[in-house]
C-alpha cells in the first residue's frame, strides 16, 4: 500500500497553492455567497474524476508527448474562462444601481466549474506525474493504487475548497451589506475570470 499520510500531506499542500481553481471558488464565494462557492468546489472536485481516468488509462502521457494537443486544450480552457468573465461583466452592466447583481444558478456554476477543470491539461499532467510517486510497486495492483490515491486527492480537494468557499462566503456576505457592493463584486468576478484565462494562456503558465 502507498504511504497514505505522506500523500495526504502532499495533496493538501498542492491544493492550497494558489491557482485558477481555488481562485475561482474564492471569487464565486465572495461575489455570490458560500453556497455558490461550495457548488464551485464540488464542481472542481468532480472534474478531477475525468483527470483520474485519463491518468490511469495513460492518455495523459499522450498529451504530454504532443505539444499541439496540450496547447489546444490549454487555449480552450483559457478561452472558456475569458468567456465566463465577459458574460459576468455584461450581466453586471445591466443591473440598476442599488439592485443585486445577476446571480448564476447553482447548476450553471457546477457545470462551469467541471468544464473549467476538465479543460486544464495541467491537472492531467500533474496526476500522471504526482500519483505514481506514491505507488508501491511491490504491492502490485498499480491501477487500483492510483485510483485510491486519486480518490483521496479528490476528497482533500473538496475539503479544502469547501473551507475556502465558507470563508469567502462570510467575506461576501459582509461586503454585500452595501447596497451597490454586488455590482462591484460582479465586476470583480468578471475581471478575475478573464485574468485567470489570460494566465492559463500565457506560455509561463505551464
Amino acid at each position: 500500500m502507498p504511504d497514505i499520510w505522506l500523500f495526504l500531506a502532499a495533496a493538501a499542500t498542492v491544493t492550497l497553492a494558489p491557482g485558477p481553481d481555488n481562485m475561482y471558488v474564492l471569487t464565486r464565494g465572495i461575489t455570490q455567497g458560500k453556497k455558490a462557492g461550495l457548488v464551485a468546489a464540488l464542481g472542481f472536485s468532480s472534474g478531477l474524476i475525468f483527470h483520474t481516468l485519463l491518468a490511469v488509462l495513460g492518455f495523459a502521457a499522450m498529451i504530454k508527448a504532443s505539444p499541439i494537443a496540450y496547447d489546444l486544450i490549454r487555449y480552450a480552457g483559457a478561452a472558456y474562462l475569458i468567456y465566463l468573465g465577459v458574460r459576468t461583466l455584461r450581466s453586471g452592466a445591466v443591473v440598476n444601481a442599488g439592485a443585486p447583481a445577476a446571480l448564476v444558478a447553482p447548476i450553471r456554476i457546477y457545470v462551469q466549474s467541471v468544464i473549467a477543470n476538465i479543460l486544464n491539461p495541467k491537472v492531467t499532467l500533474f496526476f500522471i506525474a504526482f500519483l505514481p510517486q506514491f505507488v508501491n510497486l511491490q504491492a502490485g495492483h498499480v491501477a487500483a493504487q492510483m485510483l485510491l490515491l486519486a480518490a483521496l486527492f479528490i476528497l482533500v480537494t473538496l475539503c479544502i475548497f469547501g473551507s475556502l468557499a465558507l470563508f469567502s462566503g462570510i467575506v461576501g456576505a459582509y461586503l454585500q451589506r452595501n447596497a451597490s457592493a454586488s455590482i462591484y463584486l460582479n465586476r470583480l468576478a468578471g475581471c478575475a475570470f478573464i485574468g485567470l484565462g489570460i494566465r492559463i494562456a500565457l506560455p509561463a503558465s505551464r
